[in-house]
Order: C-alpha cells, then structure tokens, then sequence
C-alpha cells in the first residue's frame, strides 16, 4: 500500500482507502457482519483512512466504523460529511447551530472526542458564497471538535471556490474515467494550494468494474435503480451522470487496455492515482473479495501513456458531451 499527505492536514493515507456509502444503504441489500468483514481487511491490507457520512444509513455506516475502530489498535483516520440531514437541504440551513448538531452527532456515532475530518456534503451551490459557513467551521475546529475540514463537491466551480477559505483541507470530487474534467482546472489549482483531493465514486457506480452488462439487475432500495435521472438527489452521483448503456459501451472499449491479471476496477483506480494532485480514491465495498480486488491497485506499475491517452480518446468520444457542462 502507498500513502499520500492529504493538503494541510498532516495525516498520510492510502492511496486506495475505503468508502462507506455500500454499507450504509442506497445500494441494496446489506450485511453489518459483511460490512465488518470487509472493513476489517481494509486494515489489514493497509487501508487507514475511511470515507462516511452522517447521512448512510442515518448512522448506521458511522456506527460501524466505531465498532471497527474499538477493535482495532492500529490508527484508522476517518472523513465524515454533514448537511444532507437538512429538510429541506438549503443555504439558509447551513447555520452554527446546524453544523454543531451534526458534528456532535456523529461524534455520538463514531465515539470520539474529534473528528479527524469533516466535509460539508455537497451542499448547495451558495453556500461557497457564505463565509460565516466557513466561519461556523473554523469555530469547530478551534472548539476541538472537529480537527480539520473540508469540503464534497458536485460541481468544478464550487470546488475552485471552496478553496478561497485557508480552513478548507480538503476536496472530495467525483475522478475518474469518465469524469475527466476536474484535471483541467481544480486538480492544479489544489496541488498548488495545497489542498487534499478525495476521488469520490472512482467506479462511477460499479460501471468501471467491468463486471455490468445490459441486463444486470438492481434492486429497488440500490440508487442505480432509482436515481437514474436524478429522482432523489443529483443524477451525477449515480453512474458518474452517464446513460447506462453509454457507459457500457466505453466500458468494452477500455477493455482491451487491461494489462494481464488486472482487474478492470484496479486499472481504474490506476489511471486515477496517476494524478499526483489527487491524494486517494474511495472505492466502495460491501465483500472483503471486493476490497482485496481494489487495494491492490495502490502498488500497480504505472499506467503507459498509451494506456492513457486511449482513455482521453474514449472519454471524448462517449462521455464528455454527456457530463462536462453539468458538472
């Protein structure tokens, strides 16, 4: 496992961490002794640093990754978001009253004194104009609360505006293959101003597994069966925004590329982690074969120039038009 410092913080974390959306909810049927399982050979791999929010499972992920830190000795930093818990989820919400009752409730959750890191959770877009916001989170962190935050984006622009406020540590952005264009602007502007860059949904939904084909079924509580079109929350959280069967067929594109004995899901976080702005990808897992299958990722050789300049051509040629103006 290879680790990286996340931008002002001084924690140094696997490149390939864990994210804990799967075994909150909103991605079917799940299992807490799977789910532990799982976060379990996380660590044992090398994995330290896990990805959460207030809102999977209302609690339940948080409370699981409690459960995994009390039985551990080794280190396990752990990201939390707050704000989706607001109805409705407006600006006028993001409030010091509202953020305090977030954090102390996952501070219940995930008992711990601090939190190693807090992350507003895609809030809305004016938000980034607020700076009593940022003010509120600067309080925290100097309360002891909350030891540094940051900020989860859905748009490139709310990011580039996040990183005016010097307490923003870190950005969590949806990167990969078929979300090129944070690269174009963010990923540079963080390098130089040293903030972190948390790569979110690095398998756009399981796409990028390789493992999906036109008839896959999903169940009905699973987001990539009912947010297709943004039902429930922004349609570029599901499938990273892209038609399905869209993304199918790059999918069989990028196939040929897969170098011998790996995965479709590593060569993915590969071409992720060949950004050195990025500091890790948060795959989701709810098995322990699946994190086996993306943690090795971290000590893959790195992808050919060949092997990425196809990965532009096809994202150009399939993906671009679908998502570059939206987000």
């Amino acid at each position: 496992m290879k680790y990286r410092l996340l931008g002002k913080t001084n924690y140094r974390i696997s490149t390939v961490s864990f994210g804990a959306w799967a075994i909150g909810g909103s991605w079917g049927e799940t299992d807490d002794d799977q789910s532990m399982l799982a976060l379990v050979k996380a660590v044992d791999l090398g994995v330290n640093f896990i990805d959460t929010a207030d809102v999977y499972g209302d609690g339940r992920s948080e409370k699981l990754i409690a459960k995994l830190r009390k039985q551990r000795k080794e280190k396990v930093l752990v990201a939390t978001k707050i704000g989706r818990r607001l109805d409705p989820h407006i600006a006028s919400s993001y409030t010091r009253v509202n953020l305090t009752h977030f954090v102390e409730r996952s501070l219940k959750n995930l008992e711990t004194d601090a939190l190693d890191l807090v992350q507003l959770h895609c809030p809305p877009t004016e938000v980034y104009s607020m700076p009593e916001v940022f003010e509120a989170m600067d309080s925290l962190v100097q309360d002891g609360k909350v030891r540094f935050y940051g900020v989860s984006i859905e748009k490139v622009d709310e990011g580039i505006k996040a990183m005016e406020y010097p307490g923003v540590s870190s950005i969590q952005v949806i990167y990969n293959i078929f979300r090129q264009r944070p690269a174009e602007t963010l990923l540079t502007l963080a390098k130089q101003r040293n903030v972190g860059i948390i790569a979110r949904l690095p398998l756009a939904s399981g796409l990028l597994t390789g493992k999906m084909r036109p008839d896959t079924h999903f169940a009905s509580d699973d987001h990539r069966q009912f947010n297709r079109n943004g039902e429930a929350f922004d349609k570029g959280e599901t499938f990273s925004g892209v038609d399905y069967e869209t993304g199918l067929k790059a999918v069989e594109e990028i196939r040929p590329l897969l170098p011998e004995g790996v995965s479709m899901a590593q060569f993915a976080l590969s071409w992720i982690l060949m950004n050195d702005a990025v500091t890790c990808a948060i795959p989701g897992a709810k098995r322990q074969d699946q994190v086996q299958d993306n943690v090795a990722a971290s000590d893959l050789p790195a992808l050919t120039d060949e092997q990425m300049r196809r990965c532009e051509e096809i994202y150009q040629a399939h993906i671009a038009p679908l998502v570059e103006d939206k987000w």
